[in-house]
């Protein structure tokens, strides 16, 4: 056999192998970031997708549509790369529908309407009723194509759930984070019930929604957020009116499920009564206020009693949000790469062992040597992941911006995306992750991470020899190619729209390439070599 044959064979028992590996994390981080807090004035929200779900980043235009016409009601929009979506049911269609992303969660719309999503679990007694139809994604789509800011996002997405009940995908509760130039906000929804049935005319769903201040930073990692509740003023104890709203049956179907006794003296807290996170702990919570309060000598442990949000001691700018993004907990006593089990004696002395790093193979690394793995905020194996803008100074168009990128944050670049782009490139649409399929993009990030994972000591700094060059590229020329598209918007705005798309369509063909290089330079190139 020629030595070209046996590279290749080679070439494919490893990818296979490789693949089998593949895990999925159910589990996603939302930072949130008012407009005071940040540098220059941005309103920040992002996403992890964590998981096996569809990556592709879909292009939906605005739409007319007829009167009297109805919108369809999907379940599995978060597996629509692989499974028929199901029509739940239908509301009314209204007369116009904006351009927006469609990917597993969709995440924004041409006005700068942002949306991340993280799932929260809760209390057993709010799974859903098999008659509820909104689950979290469909009630996205509809705020996408409805709305234009956060509080219009929150209200609609509040009274569908009510209406036509809200319906589980992944957990029992969910939580939005709602953006817009001006605001940031938290909304959680939650079921009422599996016997709940629209014909009873009772509410189908609770929710709630705070607004982050402006000069604070929140995070929701899979655990519920919001606090006390004043049954009488129904808001946060300190919390201005406008800046919180409830559903008028929060209090009832509380008392109804038994997850609330108004006569035991206890105060209403909406985390622990329907998000049902007392007594635990949450590791990225306590992270991720530690890197950005580190003044508050933040306690790993009890991260249920954290606030609703924090002042950080410095004011974040986009960039250091995605550096968050890239954090593993390295240089705490939590980081899976300093554990003993992942050392070993060479020449007399101990050294790292290659696997050791934040995700090493779990059934090397926790199977055979005990090492223990704390989620950290970056993970393998995502989805897909981005950090937002929005800016009341800027067009829409340009204003608005993803920064987004497939598979992991630790290794993976995060490329602008603008709300106003009308395309992006094909492989980016392409996934069919049940088989090796080298015209989609996501299996050219993919096959970096899980290839270095075997030998991560040698083999991040090669990966980070590729990704830091053109990261930094993408983030020192953001100023002067928004520069260039306001001058084109101020002459016609289809000119701006334009650039745009074809400035982030190029970046995404590059980082395409260059990981496609680099996965099969990691494959063939022996560490040390």
């Amino acid at each position: 056999m020629s030595s070209r044959k046996n590279l290749f064979c080679v070439l494919i028992v490893t990818v296979i192998l490789l693949l089998v590996s593949f895990s999925s994390a159910f589990a996603c981080t939302d930072i949130v970031v008012g407009r005071l807090a940040t540098v220059d004035g941005s309103v920040i929200t992002s996403h992890t997708v964590d998981g096996r779900y569809d990556s592709r980043i879909q292009i939906i235009p605005a739409a007319h549509h007829e009167p009297g016409t109805m919108a369809p009601v999907w379940e599995w929009i978060v597996y629509a790369d692989r499974m028929e979506l199901v029509k739940l049911g239908e509301i009314p269609q209204v007369e116009y529908t904006y351009q927006y992303f469609l990917t597993a969660y969709p995440p924004a719309n041409e006005h700068q309407l942002i949306i991340g999503e993280t799932t929260l679990g809760g209390a057993r007694e709010t799974i859903n009723s098999p008659d509820a139809i909104m689950t979290i994604e469909q009630l996205t789509v509809f705020a996408l194509q409805r709305t234009k800011t956060a509080r219009e996002a929150i209200l609609l997405m509040g009274e569908l759930a009510v209406q036509y009940g809200f319906r589980e995908s992944c957990s029992r509760g969910e939580c939005l984070t709602v953006t817009d130039p001006y605001e940031a906000w938290v909304f959680e929804v939650y079921g009422v019930g599996p016997l709940w049935h629209p014909d009873d005319g009772t509410p189908g769903a609770v929710w709630a929604a705070q607004r982050v201040p402006d000069d604070h930073v929140t995070v929701v990692p899979n655990h519920s957020r919001i606090g006390e509740i004043d049954p009488v003023t129904k808001r946060p104890p300190g919390v201005p009116q406008e800046d919180f709203m409830i559903c008028d049956n929060y209090l009832e179907t509380a008392i109804e499920m038994g997850r609330y006794d108004p006569g035991s003296g206890e105060p209403f807290v909406w985390k622990y009564v329907y998000g049902d996170v007392e007594g635990k702990t949450n590791p990225r919570l306590w992270r991720v206020y530690d890197l950005l309060q580190p003044s508050g000598n933040w306690e790993y442990g009890p991260t249920h009693e954290y606030p609703f949000s924090i002042k950080p001691d410095e004011k974040v700018s986009v960039f250091d949000i995605i550096e968050i993004y890239r954090d593993v907990m390295e240089g705490t006593p939590y980081y899976a790469g300093d554990h003993e089990a992942l050392y070993y004696e060479s020449r007399g002395e101990m050294v790292l062992s290659p696997l050791a790093g934040p995700e090493a193979p779990l059934f090397i690394s926790r199977d055979l040597l005990g090492v223990p793995r704390y989620r950290t905020v970056a993970v393998g194996s995502c989805s897909n992941f981005w950090v937002s803008q929005a800016r009341s100074w800027l067009p829409d168009p340009i204003g608005g911006v993803l920064w987004f990128g497939l598979n992991n944050p630790h290794k993976s670049p995060f490329i602008p995306l603008y709300v106003g782009n009308t395309k992006v490139p094909e492989s980016w649409v392409t996934l069919d992750r049940d088989r090796i399929d080298f015209s989609s993009a996501w299996w050219a990030f993919g096959l970096v991470d899980k290839i270095s994972n075997y030998y991560y000591q040698q083999f991040m700094p090669r990966i980070d020899a590729v990704r830091v060059p053109f990261q930094q590229d993408l983030f020192r020329n953001q100023a002067k190619v928004e520069e260039v598209a306001l001058a084109l918007y101020n002459v016609h705005p289809v000119l701006a729209i334009e650039f745009l798309t074809n400035y982030t369509y190029e970046k995404m063909v590059e980082a395409e390439q260059l990981y496609s290089d680099l996965w099969l330079d990691l494959l063939f190139r022996l560490p040390g070599r």
